[in-house]
């Protein structure tokens, strides 16, 4: 993961970004990548439970 931390307590999932980072243009180069997953991925603890998180911004 790029840029984002997640955790879970009990059944509450947290992410947290830092939207002061910058990862370089996306592969359209329309927009800045702040954060990524790079695809789904699971959640620690739930498996079963899938999470895909792109932060972006127009260039």
């Amino acid at each position: 993961m790029k840029n984002a931390e997640m955790k879970t307590e009990g059944d509450i999932l947290t992410i947290k970004v830092d939207l002061t980072k910058e990862f370089g243009p996306s592969s359209s180069g329309k927009t800045i990548i702040i954060a990524s997953t790079e695809g789904n991925v699971s959640i620690e603890g739930h498996e079963e439970i899938k999470v895909g998180l792109n932060v972006y911004k127009k260039k």
